[in-house]
């Protein structure tokens, strides 16, 4: 796997936000493979509960200034960068005033979900693919961590299929129970659509909750990992009838088992 390109793209990465499975996972399998001598990019929303100062944010302005359009509405991209102390290994933040600059991350002071979460997770994926490619930096795998990074391989594999930086790229998603209740907003579809993605390849999100999201990234990836133990009976069957590979939920060697992993769905060159 040495010199070989992964970008990780995570709804959750310490040490920016809180300490949970994910954003544990997302981090140690990222500075593992780091450590190897992959060639690594991790990709995050710029919450605004994470502290700039504190962990040295600033703005990479040859990469910010597009704007993207989000049903119909132009809304513009902002690309912050940090690195992780003592890993030398940069995260890039996907940023909008709009989306992400209230002090909370997917729900207000009531525990309920923001009306515009579906429209976060559209802009966070177009706006990490828009940054990849004018990076120009063509990976090998794309590994995909949390529901609002989940439409991520919808829009690979439909908006972006014609985009040669990704024509070898293989998506790994990863599952996690960090579920929510309820849905996001009714129209998710409708707004996907907008981009010119079919109704049959948006039918599993028209319903948008968090089982049907993860389904939409597990019928549009390559492969799977249970980033959690206990994953629903109801998407594990989903998983079995993809006939893609999958690795089952790691207790130990969890960092070296990833490695396999990726290196087995790699074409050899």
């Amino acid at each position: 796997m040495k010199d070989k390109r992964i970008l990780f793209v995570s709804s959750e990465v310490v040490p920016y936000l809180p300490e949970t499975e994910l954003s544990s996972t997302a981090f140690n399998v990222a500075k593992n493979a780091h450590s190897k001598g992959v060639q690594t990019r991790i990709f995050m929303p710029r919450f605004g509960v994470i502290n700039e100062r504190r962990h040295q944010l600033h703005e990479v302005i040859r990469l910010s200034g597009m704007n993207l359009v989000v049903n119909d509405m132009d809304m513009p991209l902002i690309i912050k960068v940090a690195s992780i102390p003592k890993e030398r290994m940069q995260v890039y933040f996907i940023d909008n005033e709009e989306y992400f600059k209230r002090k909370a991350v997917f729900t207000d002071e009531d525990n309920e979900l923001f009306e515009d979460n579906d429209e976060r997770a559209i802009f966070f994926a177009k706006g990490v693919i828009e940054t990849v490619k004018k990076l120009n930096w063509a990976p090998d795998i794309i590994h995909v961590h949390g529901w609002m990074a989940s439409l991520l391989p919808l829009y690979l594999k439909e908006f972006y299929k014609e985009e040669p930086l990704f024509t070898e790229s293989k998506i790994v998603t990863s599952l996690y129970n960090n579920g929510f209740e309820g849905t996001l907003d009714e129209t998710l579809a409708e707004k996907v659509k907008f981009d010119n993605i079919s109704d049959e390849k948006t039918a599993t999100i028209k319903t948008p909750n968090f089982t049907n999201i993860l389904k939409s990234a597990i019928e549009n990836s390559d492969a799977i990992i249970h980033g959690s133990e206990e994953i629903s009976d109801e998407l594990t069957s989903f998983i079995e009838e993809q006939n893609v590979p999958v690795l089952g939920y790691q207790t130990e060697n969890l960092k070296e088992s990833y490695l396999d992993f990726y290196a087995g769905l790699i074409p050899a060159n």
